[in-house]
């Protein structure tokens, strides 16, 4: 048997194709007469909207894009499970794209998303290269940013506070009685998030007379071994650190990884502050201190501020700053 369609329920309920259409999507708009036939005919039929024929009606697809950096890290799940969750409760579909960071490959996901005809796209914890904008731009699609801003246009953002957060940690540390502190960051010419936290660390170090530790930094590209690497070149520079910050919690298990491999002891020797709040940051062993994000509630509401993008053609509230919040376990103690 061919699947009922909408007009098969037309016909049943001796309405209108546009009538049946209401009732699915604007069921208020129609006299309650014909509504209930219409949901008669619906169970009768066991219809099921098709969701290309709803496009047709609405010149919509129902459907949203996320381009992440890097599915493999555990931050991007929690992102896209809010944003899911929110999509859900929307009436969107969810396409996924991962970028790899890398610019082709994200130029053609944009040009995929365009001829899927996607309503918006969510662009997540990258910089926004003018390359990136223009070709968003000329497919006239609407965009927001979640962990990420951009300084040269006005594009709808969803992130926390980078630089304070980062100031956070690193005056925690300071206040444990803790002086000799390195960092491990991300780079500064390909990061969006690397720049504010390297100046939040910074910050910190003068505030509170310790600007003669400002060099003891070295950059890591994202992933738990480059980590490990960048904390054995730290500490073969600096051995005299009693506490490192890490711009992410991946980082800061690499670095913990590294010194128990050396046998400095976690927090007895070296306190290690992480950035993130992963799943694993109270799974691992110390358990890490680390700046909370919420990641979930990112997600969440990049999706829901596209939505108010994709109706109104504007947002209420354009470069959006959620709550960070210092977790303190295991991995950091006093001086």
């Amino acid at each position: 048997m061919m699947k009922p369609t909408i007009r098969d329920v037309a016909k049943m309920a001796d309405v209108s194709i546009s009538t049946v259409s209401r009732v699915m999507n604007a069921p208020e708009s129609v006299a309650e007469s014909k509504r209930l036939r219409v949901l008669e005919a619906i169970e009768k039929l066991q219809y099921q909207p098709n969701s290309f024929a709803r496009g047709l009606i609405y010149k919509k697809s129902f459907t949203l894009g996320l381009l992440i950096p890097d599915i493999e890290n555990l931050y991007f799940a929690g992102v896209i499970r809010g944003m899911q969750d929110a999509c859900i409760k929307l009436g969107y579909s969810l396409m996924i794209c991962n970028t790899d960071r890398d610019k082709e490959r994200l130029i053609s996901y944009i040009d995929t998303f365009h001829e899927k005809q996607v309503d918006g796209i969510v662009f997540a914890s990258d910089a926004l290269y003018p390359e990136y904008y223009e070709k968003l731009v000329a497919c006239r699609i609407p965009f927001v940013l979640v962990s990420s801003h951009s300084d040269e246009f006005d594009i709808p953002c969803v992130e926390v506070d980078d630089e304070l957060a980062a100031y956070d940690a690193v005056k925690f540390l300071i206040e444990l009685g803790h002086k000799e502190i390195g960092m491990i960051g991300f780079n500064l010419t390909d990061s969006i998030s690397g720049p504010p936290r390297y100046r939040g660390f910074v910050r910190a170090m003068k505030e509170f007379g310790l600007e003669n530790n400002t060099p003891k930094i070295k950059f890591a590209s994202h992933r738990f071994e480059h980590a490990y690497q960048a904390t054995h070149e730290l500490f073969t520079d600096y051995p005299e650190l009693t506490a490192v910050f890490c711009v992410a919690d991946e980082f800061a298990m690499g670095t913990i990884s590294y010194l128990k491999d050396r046998n400095i002891l976690v927090p007895g020797q070296v306190s290690v502050v992480g950035f993130d709040n992963l799943r694993m940051a109270s799974m691992f062993v110390p358990k890490l201190t680390t700046i909370a994000q919420p990641i979930y509630d990112l997600g969440y509401r990049a999706a829901e501020k596209l939505h108010e993008l994709v109706t109104t053609g504007t947002v209420q509230v354009l470069r959006e700053r959620m709550d960070h919040k210092l977790i303190v376990r295991e991995s950091s103690r006093e001086r």
